[in-house]
């Protein structure tokens, strides 16, 4: 791969990325303060973007592979979403903001699938290539954060402005990317075979049904976190908040490093036990921390989100790799993408809505809510434990993990 064609890849992982994290990790903070939204409403929208996550696979596969080149339909897709982001600023009603998150969504989230397409089709060895031009990714929405942050405008429209702007940016930039013409052919490509159904097969096999559930679970909490970890900073106190919850994406990168060393050396089991302990941990930290004396308990649960997310998640997409095989690898990884980032997500944000919305208090005089965050924490922590109970039951996995097909 050129040097040029890199770099133009790795600008395209830097801007999809920022502009998912300028707006999407501080919704919950601006929804509160000029929608006057409550927690199920909040719970809700972030729901968008996991019915967003089911459909996409259908957008992907059944018409922008079929027909269109991935970096035209991107472009499209960009172009049109930075106008819809910047009417979500004009937006008074908590109704029509769900409705318009949702378009937003439908078309921003297959656009993760298409800037991967482009990637890999330029990529001799994607095995080797990928990881640093994915990780310009990890680093925009570290710049997100960190701009969001220090022009402290979590609670504004500034965060769909920004958003906006950089969406008509790859808009534009994604014409200029390498051509990646479409190739599933009509006859060959089905709506089960976007949704990855051929892997349906691994539930034969107990161990990854076990695993399979568990991690539909595990994004109820993680739904916790991605929904209202923001507006729970804002409330305790904490400045910029946007801009200290980085710090969980850059763990994320450091600790991603050392996942492929450990998933051989200690094994699935042992790593997806750790990511699960870690969420237990995690809101522990929260429901205890605050800005006096315990402070540094909220920045080590946020500090965690790397041994959270990577030691479950990522271990978890190896660990499919793994069991699918060569033959339904992609189908395994789609149908498990389907299940936490859409089923799982969706139920997660309903919950969690439910839950948070359930330990609030509404001042009558100026429609602010305060929490219990500490009730409120203890709520997935519970979840989590849980599901790390049923895990440790009933999942039996060899350390060498033969494949299923």
């Amino acid at each position: 791969m050129k040097s040029t064609t890199q770099a133009k890849l790795s600008v395209m992982m830097f801007l999809e990325y920022f502009i998912w994290g300028s707006w999407y990790v501080t919704m919950g903070t601006y929804m509160a303060a000029n929608l006057h939204s409550n927690d199920k409403e909040i719970g809700l929208a972030f729901g968008a973007l996991a019915v967003a996550t089911m459909v996409s696979p259908f957008i992907v596969g059944m018409i922008a592979d079929r027909f269109f080149a991935a970096q035209k339909i991107m472009g499209v897709f960009h172009l049109v979403g930075g106008a819809i982001m910047l009417s979500v600023t004009l937006i008074t009603d908590n109704t029509i903001f769900y409705w318009v998150v949702l378009l937003y969504s439908l078309l921003y989230m297959p656009t993760i699938a298409l800037s991967n397409s482009v990637a890999f089709s330029q990529m001799n060895d994607p095995g080797r290539q990928f990881p640093w031009v994915r990780v310009f990714g990890t680093l925009g929405w570290i710049a997100a954060g960190l701009l969001i942050g220090f022009l402290k405008v979590e609670a504004t429209t500034g965060i769909f402005y920004i958003a906006s702007g950089v969406s008509f940016l790859l808009g534009i930039i994604s014409f200029t990317l390498p051509n990646t013409p479409p190739k599933a052919k009509a006859a060959n490509t089905s709506a089960g075979k976007a949704l990855g159904t051929e892997a349906m097969v691994l539930f034969k096999n107990k161990s990854y049904l076990i695993f399979f559930i568990a991690a539909i679970l595990v994004c109820i909490p993680l739904s916790f976190y991605y929904g209202f970890a923001n507006p729970f900073l804002t409330e305790v106190g904490v400045e910029k908040p946007a801009a200290k919850m980085i710090l969980g994406q850059v763990s994320e990168g450091l600790f991603i490093i050392a996942i492929p060393f450990m998933f051989n050396s200690i094994g699935v089991k042992k790593m997806l036990l750790l990511g699960m302990t870690a969420w237990i941990l995690r809101y522990v930290l929260f429901a205890y921390g605050n800005i006096g004396a315990n402070e540094w308990m909220l920045y080590a649960g946020i500090i965690l989100h790397g041994v959270c997310y990577d030691f479950f998640f990522v271990t978890g997409y190896m660990y499919t790799e793994k069991k699918a095989g060569e033959k339904i690898k992609n189908a395994a990884q789609g149908l498990f993408t389907f299940a936490t980032y859409g089923v799982g997500m969706f139920i997660g944000t309903w919950v969690s809505g439910i839950v948070v919305d359930k330990y609030a208090t509404v001042n009558d005089q100026t429609k602010i809510a305060t929490h219990d965050w500490t009730s409120i924490w203890y709520v997935p922590a519970g979840i989590a434990a849980i599901v790390l109970v049923y895990f440790i039951i009933f999942f039996k996995e060899k350390k060498e993990i033969p494949a299923v097909a």
